[in-house]
């Protein structure tokens, strides 16, 4: 009884942990390249999007240039400026763009944020090694990318 407890407790505790992380990247849908819900069901945050923008996986001044980010080093010039991003695309559109830009733009430089699969010559540590047990995890989880969204939603003309 006691271990049917247990692992009843296991699956209800599982099932919470994968609804509170959201949509899953292998299940993200796409619409003209754009993704309408939320990966998380969560707001993101614009503070946490901004330090993303820097460091980690995000690193996004790496290729694009930031007017308001001006006093951290080495911005980009691969990517097209972000200022007035948000007065281009839609909030939808900006997710897209940061889970996975090839499914907008084809062919595009950027690296896909959200996905886990579909990648040729991955390699383990750029080793060319393949990753163990073929797990790869996103650059940036679902709630990473919502707060990146919502700082970008705060880039407008002024």
């Amino acid at each position: 009884m006691i271990r049917f407890a247990i692992i009843s407790a296991s699956v209800v505790f599982g099932a919470s942990l994968a609804c509170a992380e959201g949509i899953a990247p292998q299940q993200v849908q796409f619409e003209d390249g754009a993704i309408a819900a939320s990966l998380t069901g969560v707001a993101g945050d614009p503070v946490s999007g901004a330090e993303l923008m820097n460091k980690g996986s995000g690193n996004c001044i790496a290729c694009h240039a930031v007017t308001e980010l001006e006093h951290l080093a080495f911005h980009g010039e691969i990517g097209p400026p972000l200022d007035g991003v948000a007065d281009r695309w839609t909030e939808e559109e900006l997710r897209g763009i940061v889970a996975d830009a090839k499914q907008m733009f084809e062919g595009t430089m950027m690296p896909s944020f959200y996905k886990v699969s579909g990648f040729t010559r991955l390699g383990d540590d750029y080793t060319g090694d393949a990753h163990p047990g073929g797990e790869v995890t996103p650059l940036l989880t679902g709630q990473e990318i919502e707060d990146v969204v919502a700082y970008l939603m705060t880039l407008k003309e002024e």
